[in-house]
């Protein structure tokens, strides 16, 4: 993996972390975004831990051109628990969020999630990307209407691109994405529906594999922008 971060004492602390356990490695360290695309480039690390702010180029900027590039897979790291840090650092594509103040277990098991092919993303982070995703959407909306008809009642052209693309889907996986998109792990959704873990997973697994999608972040985003996961909605199962 590759530790991007303009403070040196940070990345030496991160790289003793890691370099203790067997099944990971640290090939290279960047002092600042530019460093880290370059490097990441050069080295295609499974994993870059990526910090936001940063001189030459910051995380986000950094971000977006390593995914874009398929170049690695990104876990943002920062000081700040942020909302706008999450929503800019989803939106580049990372695959995972987590706090620099994280103990030491917790830093091992988020590269291990990521680097397994899951995203880094805990339900009550993810309810808050929903919460605001709800209601950045809908104050466009109102503003953006006239006429009698409710502005928000109009579904965009995101909205409609987004429900063809689930027509896909068959109604149970429905269910699991909009489940998904309420920021339920498998576990809950398996006790919601009454089904097995691992039959979560193989809808789950049917579903990223019909939507293109990468991870359960993307999954998140595509439900609501799908119209599926609807403003006010806060756990019940999805109709339909």
């Amino acid at each position: 993996m590759l530790l991007a971060d303009d403070q040196q004492l940070v990345r030496s602390g991160f790289s003793l972390i890691l370099s203790v356990e067997t099944d990971l490695e640290v090939v290279g360290q960047a002092a600042n975004g530019a460093e880290a695309v370059a490097l990441a480039s050069e080295l295609r690390p499974d994993i870059v831990l990526m910090d936001v702010q940063m001189p030459v180029m910051d995380g986000i900027e950094a971000t977006t051109k390593i995914v874009e590039a398929d170049l690695s897979k990104v876990i943002i790291l920062t000081t700040f628990e942020r909302d706008d840090y999450v929503f800019a650092g989803l939106s580049a594509g990372a695959s995972g969020f987590l706090l620099k103040n994280a103990d030491a277990e917790h830093l091992v098991e988020a590269v291990r999630t990521v680097a397994g092919g899951n995203a880094l993303l805990a339900p009550e982070v993810t309810r808050r990307v929903i919460a605001e995703m709800t209601s950045t959407t809908r104050a466009t909306s109102r503003g953006a209407g006239s006429g009698d008809h409710p502005p928000s009642d109009i579904p965009d052209a995101g909205e409609v691109a987004g429900a063809e693309r689930l027509a896909a889907l068959t109604p149970r996986e429905r269910e699991v994405l909009g489940l998904v998109g309420r920021g339920m792990s498998n576990a809950e959704i398996a006790q919601e529906l009454f089904l097995g873990e691992a039959t979560v997973k193989t809808h789950l697994s049917n579903v990223f594999s019909k939507l293109h999608l990468r991870d359960r972040v993307q999954a998140v985003v595509l439900a609501y922008e799908s119209g599926l996961i609807l403003a006010g909605e806060n756990g019940s199962p999805p109709s339909g």
